[in-house]
């Protein structure tokens, strides 16, 4: 049987280094003599879910993720109008996803067998890379994106020369530039080991270096998620306060400008709060859980089970990301069913009228 087994308080010191989680702990249980480990409580939790839950879970967002993802970067990249600034937001937002996506098998493999993880140190580092790159990076591109609204609304003259293509790919260059300087830590705190003969890949790091990556954990949380947030709060007051003024003060936006504006704040907002808020609480509970030793079993199974749950939904972000494309980026609901008609007509081309591809009308004047 799995379990996890949480050293008490009165074993703070030498190699222990916080609460543990499951290879972690039998690894470091493993270091500490039999008597010692009898007087110590320890907290032991089963976690025969994960094979089910985590494997069903990754499996589903792989299966929708995967088409998704792919659909959007096709239809971009079919694209004959040069792309807008929120189209290279999103595209760089499915780049993100579809690199995570793509690393879904290894993990969906590994749950299934029992946590043994038979592809190398070398996948490990880049599929805990990959995993935090989709979720900061995801987080600041929609932060630009969220930026990017607040200007065309709150300043739609005094903000023209900054909302070109230039700016806009200057930002995306800009964030994953951010993002790969945050995570480079990742890359040594994320390894392989052998528990008990079995290969595994930690998801923090190995019990010595705990309170290590439990300080980097906090700064990461705060540089990628919450000043961010607040960016993004900050910014939909504002165009709340805006969009809520007279409909006199609504001529310089106009009705399309306004409706996109109030589909960005509730997107967003939607996804934050499914997606990255309950991630980060659970995830910021359980490693000061795990921190502080806390002697409390029931706490500590809580602060497990809550992060294990939510880990994986964080990534459904990547099935919902999508969305954004065809809600905020213009016609491009418009362009797949283009696509898909032209596709079909292609196929038969009796079927009807050819159609004339946007941008090349014919306009009849009259004589």
């Amino acid at each position: 049987m799995l379990s996890i087994l949480f050293p008490s308080r009165g074993s703070r010191g030498g190699s222990c280094c916080g609460a543990l989680p499951l290879k972690e702990a039998s690894q470091d249980m493993e270091k500490l003599d039999t008597n010692t480990s009898q007087d110590q409580g320890l907290c032991q939790l089963s976690e025969k879910y994960k094979q089910v839950y985590l494997s069903l879970t990754y499996s589903i967002i792989f299966i929708l993720g995967l088409p998704l993802n792919g659909t959007v970067l096709w239809l971009s990249w079919c694209q004959t109008k040069r792309w807008s600034c929120a189209t290279i937001y999103l595209v760089n937002l499915m780049v993100a996803d579809l690199l995570y996506v793509l690393t879904l098998p290894f993990l969906i493999i590994t749950y299934s067998l029992d946590d043994k993880w038979p592809f190398g140190e070398l996948l490990c580092k880049l599929v805990r890379f990959l995993f935090y790159a989709n979720l900061y990076g995801s987080i600041l591109l929609l932060t630009c994106i969220s930026v990017h609204r607040f200007l065309g609304v709150c300043h739609p003259l005094r903000s023209l020369p900054y909302r070109t293509r230039r700016h806009a790919w200057l930002g995306t260059g800009t964030t994953w530039a951010l993002v790969v300087l945050q995570l480079l830590p990742t890359l040594a705190f994320s390894h392989t080991d052998y528990i008990n003969g079995q290969m595994i890949c930690y998801d923090t790091t190995n019990p010595e270096n705990f309170d290590q990556y439990f300080a980097y954990g906090v700064v990461l949380t705060l540089s990628g998620f919450v000043f961010p947030t607040l960016v993004i709060l900050v910014c939909y007051s504002l165009m709340v306060r805006s969009l809520t003024k007279p409909e006199e003060n609504h001529m310089r936006t106009g009705n399309t400008a306004r409706a996109k504006s109030i589909r960005t704040i509730l997107l967003v907002c939607g996804l934050f709060t499914l997606c990255f808020v309950p991630f980060h609480v659970t995830r910021s509970f359980y490693l000061t859980i795990r921190f502080l030793l806390s002697q409390d079993c029931q706490l500590l199974r809580a602060a497990s089970v809550a992060h294990k749950i939510w880990r994986p939904l964080v990534s459904v972000s990547s099935c919902l990301n999508p969305v954004l494309y065809f809600l905020l980026g213009g016609n491009n609901r418009v362009r797949l069913l283009q696509k898909l008609r032209q596709n079909k007509v292609g196929k038969h081309p009796a079927a009807g009228k050819e159609e004339i591809p946007r941008g090349e009308q014919i306009w009849i004047l009259p004589r």
